[in-house]
């Protein structure tokens, strides 16, 4: 997963802050200070895992505080599937 799509499922779920410029430089501009809280977040991951057929913990999505972390635990159970379903 990319940080385009990340960004474009926050604006789908959470919708965007006035003044908060997603497009721009955010992958390390934690989500509090993009406007969204951990309810943001666990709703985006929700549809993440709907859609993609990964498992992300609760845990690992609170540590997730920032779009580059967040993608990073993505791409790390994406890669785990894509394994497992190619085995």
């Amino acid at each position: 997963m990319e940080l385009k799509e990340l960004t474009n499922l926050l604006r789908e779920c959470a919708g965007v802050d006035e003044g908060v410029d997603l497009d721009g430089d955010v992958l390390d501009t934690p989500f509090d200070e993009l406007g969204y809280d951990s309810l943001a977040v666990l709703q985006v991951t929700g549809v993440i895992e709907r859609d993609y057929r990964i498992q992300l913990s609760d845990d690992t999505v609170a540590e997730a505080t920032t779009p580059r972390l967040l993608l990073e635990f993505i791409n790390e159970q994406l890669g785990a599937a894509s394994a497992l379903r190619a085995a």
